[in-house]
């Protein structure tokens, strides 16, 4: 009888094992929209506010995290900064091998250097950058960015600001490989970004 236990015992620990094994030997699932055939993700050139130029392709050996909106948006754009601030907090040593970028949709109004400004308020190591339409136009096209400004009349300057609200998220390697939407949760930016870093 006792002899029954211990291999009862015995047995049930090896299935325990066993299944422990197969769930942490499962691949791991991405959080984001994953680009089933990432691409290289399109390149740009444009002021940072700092007197300097800032070239996407210029980031190889960097996770990026993109996003396109405007300085005096009043929700979506400080909350998804916000966001960043606490991904970039709980990145820890990594956080110097992620680039987080904020490109203006409203260059009327934002200046490189007012870019620089606002993005430096929440964490003092964000891009913020912007141009005029000839140079942002083709980055808003290559994304898929929508933008529209509600301007009443011509001199109007407290007009609204309507755009998309997606996050892109460019591997080490320079390839756009997810998307994601407004409020996606800060833990699932963070488990992506992770592992694409050990990814390299």
């Amino acid at each position: 009888m006792g002899r029954f236990i211990l291999w009862t015992g015995v047995g049930i620990l090896a299935g325990l094992m066993l299944a422990a094994a197969v769930i942490f030997n499962q691949p791991y699932q991405l959080r984001g929209s994953e680009i089933q055939s990432p691409y290289s993700a399109p390149d740009f050139t444009l002021p940072d506010g700092r007197g300097q130029e800032f070239h996407l392709a210029g980031q190889r050996g960097r996770v990026v995290l993109l996003f396109f909106g405007f300085t005096t948006c009043p929700d979506v754009c400080p909350t998804t900064l916000s966001d960043f601030k606490q991904v970039r907090q709980r990145l820890g040593k990594d956080a110097d091998r992620v680039s987080f970028v904020f490109i203006t949709v409203d260059p009327d109004r934002d200046t490189p250097e007012r870019m620089a400004k606002y993005v430096s308020g929440f964490d003092p190591s964000f891009i913020g950058l912007s141009g005029d339409e000839t140079q942002l136009g083709p980055v808003w096209k290559a994304y898929g960015v929508y933008r529209k400004l509600n301007k009443v009349s011509a001199d109007d300057k407290a007009y609204e600001v309507e755009h998309s609200t997606q996050l892109y998220l460019v591997d080490a390697a320079g390839n756009l490989r997810l998307t994601y939407s407004y409020g996606t949760p800060v833990d699932d930016l963070l488990q992506d970004i992770r592992f694409l870093l050990k990814k390299g």
